[in-house]
């Protein structure tokens, strides 16, 4: 398994414990309801999009007998999703405390834009491997 499937699987079950965490306290102190955003982030680009974005880049090669279009793309692509979520969650938690910085409203968006470009480099990267042409060896 290429290093970087495991990074994905791996950072995958970081974000499931952090986001359950995360919803436990938000349930026992309800002052803390206004991260609902963190949480949800956290849980579906976070413990969802990572496990598939692993898993898919495992086994979507193998199903279709072709090799992965650019590993290299997948490992910046996994630097890219961590980057985005990371950013994006931090920026807006720090704006949701400091709503007077503006910067953070920016650099929210830039972060999930950030995350946006990861999501278009595993599509391609899919999509360039599930529709390559047969090589006839």
């Amino acid at each position: 398994m290429d290093r970087f499937v495991k990074n994905f699987i791996s950072m995958s079950i970081i974000y499931l414990a952090i986001a359950s965490l995360l919803g436990i306290l938000m349930l026992g102190n309800p002052s803390l309801l206004h991260l609902k955003f963190v949480h949800s982030h956290l849980n579906m680009l976070g413990w969802v999009s990572m496990m598939i974005f692993g898993v898919g880049y495992h086994i979507l090669p193998r199903f279709s007998g072709k090799p992965l279009k650019s590993p290299k793309m997948g490992e910046t692509q996994f630097w890219l999703a961590n980057i985005g979520l990371v950013g994006m969650l931090l920026f807006y938690t720090l704006g949701t405390f400091n709503p007077e910085v503006s910067a953070y409203r920016g650099l929210t968006v830039a972060s999930g834009l950030i995350e946006i470009l990861s999501i278009f480099l595993f599509f391609y990267n899919m999509i360039a491997t599930l529709y390559a042409k047969e090589t006839r060896g």
